[in-house]
């Protein structure tokens, strides 16, 4: 007994001094080892239980609870019984006898070490492990403890980890599930019992009714609070409907009478809920879920509608804070809510949940008498707001449609009620959770309109003024004059991950309500955005008469605050409304355009009057009291005109299109282009700011490509552009609008004119002017053609670096934009660009050295095997593809491929996807080059970049050698009638395999892929395997099955056992069975004895077990299940093994 004192003394001594902030790190090493020595004695367990029971040092305690709870995960299985009932029993007794003095870390530890002992041994050795658990939990002075321990069965039972069998987790889940009954119908009772005891402190003074207070509040109502009209409060019999509707979870006593918990009794309650919540996550929805049970949990989900009061209480032994229960209570709701399988037996539970949660959202919503915007949702929990909208996502998302034709579901008093609490949410991160919950439910209503046996009339007009209340709703709090203290607080510089702002984020995901709103009713959300619009636009026009001309300029003489504040807000809702019309130019196109014709047109005549009008007056040169601001709203107005007007380039396209059919106002489809034209134009220029000529350029763009005029050239302004490109007077511009610009004139001289005849193309004379525009625009590149005079003058060679990426960067551009066009348009862009083709190809060999530039030359090389391949030509491509492969030499390659910079790997993967696209053309033409390019694959790239870390070249690799098999199987296979003649060749050993050796290096690479750790290499080359085989039948050929089937399996299963790439585990399952199935006698019969045989770890009975347990199922969903059974199991036995001390006991 003294020893055993000395030496706990010595340990508590020992842990206080690791702990200690002035040992030094040398010093905790030599503790560390100390202990860890200690702990591997045999009897070491014996003394960790003394001094658990005779320490009040924490350390100690977690020391020793450590050293017994990796004893039991470890060597439980063959430890000896008696041993392992004095340890069961101390533990025990000692959680039973210290769980209220021991911190709370102490007792939830003491707690899972007596779980994992049920885990292992309840019942067979542990018959009462469940039994004593219900028992704690029904005293009331163990009722703490017990609900902790069921909580922690839950959650160690019901999904163990692996180290259990197969056969003992689905066992202890069965067990488990027996018991679920008994223990939700426990802590039912628990959570009852609570209220009880509490009702009395509020039976005696009645509560008011959910709806009182209500008509007064009502005729109080500001202004701005009506912004939250709804169906539901049009109606005169809105209270009746809703109190009928929203029932209060316990006709015994109504929701709204919360009784004041004391700190004891919320502890316990939110460990029950907890518990609850705990078992919900994995019990399938039954009658074991009692109405009983769910009213108890919405009564606590009450608690959260509470609003936040002081921490102060009047009574110490009172919590005020029951928030905290009304956000369990809801995580148990959402937990049963997110099951989207539901028992035909369970609908009217759900129905029941979802009255008694329509009653809390009544609540949230009710104007709050306590603060001065009535936003009763502002002084409620924020976890507790945001667990009510999951709700919310949940029911919409999942079980609307079960409900939505129920007569018993009041789905518009529903949506009214949403609504509300849709736009009183505080936080913009709550708004927009909330409109994901519109945008739900609006792609429902899509869906079902679209369904032919649906009365789509009905559903229209039923949905009609709820859905154009969400829209006004919208727009009110979208606009600044309504709302400009919130909008202002949004920020409109700094980038997302999106590349958006916040403002921008708002103003979108705003919008796309709208617009999908005005999918089912255009014409009424047409005219609630053209009414503000109108407005807006008619402050905007007339704001020249405020201009005055003076010595600095001119000068906007508007200054009293208020006026100006007023301007602001007017010019920031103008560019939003803009922006909502610009969304809508969708609904004007194809079959409604006629229909819509005439709104339409009004529409783009005041668009194309703002943009006039902006450009003409260049409000944003205009000085101003608050120039900062007004500057950058005269700019935002102005760049969204132009882009609202680039949106309906799809309606002027048919505006022109139906000019042709029915001669339908050609001169003013002519008067709007050419107007256009002239106020765009001018804004290319470095004077004028960036965002309009961005949105400038676009436009422009879509002039040429979607609407393609055929008097476009003809108009002065667009000759005056193409004057000025080739002047190179663009060349300050940002380097994306020139793009932008030069592809628009590209454009319009290449691409056909709509409804014109080829005859009356005029693709001569376009070609001959595209071919000059070209010259003009390349004239310094073009005098780079003498590649020896470039190399010898040093000086050229640097300033060339600057012409060469500019110019290239142009026609790269030119070229990925034309691929998808008319033969024709390609022809002239290819016929254009063969000067400039045959330079680059010149200069290729004096840069080879400069990763830079040889990344643009590759770039353009590339973007010409993409797009204009066959322009080319077949000559002129093979002559290239043997230039780049005479100059990409292996030595070169590793230079490249070695090089720190990104830039010189570019360079390798895009001469590799070059590659691609040329062992993917179907002809003869380029077979010749498969030897070649087999060869730089495997012998030059490949043993470089293998044990390389960055998957980045090897991914380029893999897709070239993927589709060089794929597009070129009989290089390697030969046809049928081939393979027949073949069949009797001596030779031929491999099957009907040709170039074998080429075709083993390749596989084996895909192998040795599989043993690297990279997840993007490996699932593209899983992917490649398998799209071979659902092809070509890759695992059936004799040279893949006979020679390599069974060492990929085994790589494969091995990556399994290992879970080194655990993400793909699915995957690799079924490559596992495809592979398997190829020969499935051989699969059982050789390959898993074997394997087996093979894993180190194992006893020879655990061998023939996994054998054994592997059942002969040819199916994938049993074959899966057998294979997952076969990796748990195995790694089961490892560990177990390797834990087991000497001499154990096994079975």
């Amino acid at each position: 007994m003294a020893s055993d004192q000395s030496s706990l003394k010595a340990l508590e001594n020992l842990m206080t001094e690791f702990f200690d902030g002035r040992t030094s790190n040398e010093r905790k090493r030599n503790i560390e080892e100390i202990l860890n020595n200690f702990t591997q004695t045999r009897d070491a367990w014996q003394h960790c239980l003394y001094y658990l029971a005779n320490t009040h040092n924490e350390y100690v305690m977690m020391f020793c609870m450590t050293a017994i709870e990796s004893l039991i995960n470890k060597q439980w299985v063959g430890f000896d019984g008696q041993h392992k009932l004095e340890i069961r029993s101390t533990l025990n007794r000692f959680l039973l006898e210290h769980h209220n003095r021991v911190p709370t870390y102490i007792r939830n530890k003491l707690v899972k070490l007596v779980v994992d002992i049920g885990r292992i041994d309840w019942p067979h050795f542990y018959p009462d492990f469940f039994s004593s658990i219900l028992q704690l939990a029904q005293q009331p002075e163990t009722a703490v403890l017990g609900i902790i321990l069921l909580h922690t069965s839950s959650a160690e039972l019901a999904s163990p980890r692996e180290d259990l069998s197969m056969a003992r987790k689905e066992e202890l889940q069965r067990l488990l599930l027996g018991q679920v009954p008994t223990i939700l119908s426990l802590l039912s009772n628990i959570l009852e019992s609570v209220l009880e005891k509490h009702r009395h402190l509020v039976a005696a003074t009645p509560p008011p009714s959910p709806t009182s207070g209500e008509d007064g509040s009502t005729r109080r109502r500001s202004s701005s609070v009506m912004l939250f009209s709804s169906p539901l409060e049009s109606s005169d019999t809105a209270g009746n409907v809703l109190s009928n509707m929203f029932k209060s979870p316990s006709c015994r006593i109504p929701l709204e009478a919360l009784p004041p918990l004391d700190v004891e009794s919320q502890n316990l309650c939110c460990l029950a809920l907890k518990c609850l919540a705990q078992y919900f996550s994995w019990i399938p929805l039954s009658s074991m879920i009692t109405p009983s049970l769910l009213s108890t949990v919405f009564h606590f989900a009450g608690f959260g509608c509470e609003i936040r009061k002081s921490s102060t209480s009047v009574n110490s032994n009172f919590s005020t804070n029951t928030q905290v229960l009304g956000n369990l209570a809801m995580n148990c709701i959402n937990e049963l809510l997110s099951k989207n399988c539901v028992p035909v037996e369970f609908e009217d539970y759900l129905l029941q949940m979802f009255q008694q949660t329509f009653y809390l959202l009544q609540k949230l919503t009710k104007d709050s008498r306590t603060n001065s915007t009535g936003n009763r949702l502002s002084e409620i929990d924020e976890s507790y707001v945001e667990k009510f909208t999951d709700f919310l996502k949940l029911f919409v998302g999942i079980h609307l449609k079960r409900f939505e034709s129920n007569p018993q579901f009041p789905v518009l008093e529903f949506l009214a009620l949403l609504l509300k609490y849709t736009f009183r949410q505080p936080t913009n991160e709550g708004f927009y959770n909330c409109l994901d919950t519109w945008n739900t439910f609006l792609d429902y209503l899509d869906d079902k309109l679209k369904d032919r046996s649906t009365n789509s009339a009905a559903i229209v007009a039923r949905y009609q003024e709820a859905l154009l209340s969400l829209v006004s709703n919208m727009l009110h709090k979208l606009q600044f004059r309504y709302n400009q203290s919130q909008l202002e607080e949004l920020d409109d510089e700094v980038l997302d991950d999106d590349n958006e702002t916040e403002w921008q984020t708002f103003l979108c995901q705003s919008l796309e309500i709208v617009a999908k709103v005005a999918e089912i009713y255009t014409a009424e959300t047409f005219r609630l955005l053209y009414e503000p619009f109108r407005e807006h636009l008619d402050i905007y026009l007339g704001l020249d008469q405020f201009v005055r001309n003076n010595a600095q300029g001119r000068h906007l003489t508007i200054t009293a605050e208020n006026e100006c504040r007023k301007l602001h807000c007017s010019l920031r809702d103008l560019a939003s409304l803009l922006q909502a019309l610009g969304r809508l130019a969708e609904h004007f196109i194809g079959e409604k355009f006629l229909e819509r014709f005439t709104d339409g047109t009004m529409l783009l005549e005041r668009l194309v009057n703002t943009v006039v009008y902006g450009s003409k007056s260049q409000l944003f040169n205009v000085t101003s009291t608050i120039q900062n601001v007004l500057h950058t709203d005269f700019v935002g107005v102005h760049a969204q005109a132009i882009s609202s007007i680039q949106a309906f380039a799809h309606w002027l396209s048919q505006f022109y299109s139906e000019t042709h059919k029915v001669n339908l106002d050609k001169d003013k489809f002519a008067s709007l282009i050419s107007t256009l034209l002239d106020s765009i134009v001018p804004m290319f220029s470095k004077e004028i700011p960036e965002k309009i000529v961005h949105s400038s350029a676009h436009l422009l763009l879509s002039i040429t490509t979607t609407v393609r005029p055929q008097f476009l050239l003809h108009l002065s302004s667009t000759q005056t552009l193409c004057k000025h490109a080739s002047q190179g007077a663009y060349v300050e511009l940002t380097m994306e609008v020139q793009l932008l610009v030069y592809r628009a004139l590209s454009h319009s001289l290449i691409l056909p004119w709509p409804n014109v005849a080829d005859a009356d193309q005029n693709w001569t004379s376009r070609a001959e002017d595209h071919q000059a525009f070209v010259r003009q625009i390349a004239r310094h590149f073009l005098q780079l053609s003498n590649p020896r005079a470039l190399a010898a003058n040093k000086g050229l060679l640097e300033e060339a670096k600057s012409v060469i990426k500019r110019t290239l960067q142009i026609f790269e551009d030119w070229i990925e934009n034309v691929a998808g066009e008319v033969v024709k348009s390609k022809q002239i862009c290819y016929r254009s660009l063969q000067e400039v083709i045959e330079v680059a190809l010149a200069v290729f060999p004096v840069y080879l050295h400069q990763p830079d530039v040889v990344d643009s030359l590759m770039s353009f090389f590339l973007s010409l095997f993409q797009g204009l391949r066959v322009q080319m030509g077949v000559p002129f491509a093979e002559q290239t593809i043997q230039t780049f492969m005479t100059l990409f030499t292996q030595e070169q390659l590793a230079e490249s491929i070695c090089h720190e910079s990104s830039a010189a790997h570019k360079v390798v993967e895009k001469f590799l996807k070059i590659l691609e696209l040329i062992v993917q053309e179907p002809g003869s033409a380029f077979k010749a080059f498969l030897p070649n390019v087999i060869s730089i694959c495997m012998d030059q790239i490949y043993p470089i970049i293998a044990q390389r870390p960055s998957p980045d070249i090897k991914q380029s690799l893999y897709r070239l050698v993927h589709e060089l098999i794929m597009n070129n199987w009989r290089y390697f296979f030969k046809g049928s009638v081939l393979k027949t003649l073949h069949s009797q060749s001596p030779q031929n050993g491999n099957g009907d395999v040709q170039n074998a050796q080429q075709f083993t290096a390749i596989m084996q690479s895909y192998g040795q892929s599989f043993l690297q750790p990279d997840l993007a290499v490996f699932k593209q080359n899983l992917e490649s395997l398998e799209t071979l085989n659902a092809k070509w039948k890759l695992y059936q050929k004799p040279i893949f099955r006979e020679v390599m089937l069974l060492q990929f399996l085994n790589v494969l299963v091995q990556v399994l056992v290992h879970k080194s790439h655990d993400l793909l585990h699915e995957e690799i399952v079924v490559t596992v069975h495809n592979m398997a199935s190829a020969d499935f006698s051989r699969f059982y019969a050789e390959f898993l004895p074997h394997f087996v045989s093979s894993c180190e770890g194992l006893d020879a009975n655990q061998r023939n077990i996994l054998v054994r347990n592997f059942k002969v199922d040819k199916d994938l969903p049993s074959f899966t299940q057998n294979v997952n059974r076969f990796v748990n199991d195995l790694r089961y036995y490892r560990l177990i093994n390797s834990s087991l001390p000497e001499g154990s006991v096994t079975f």
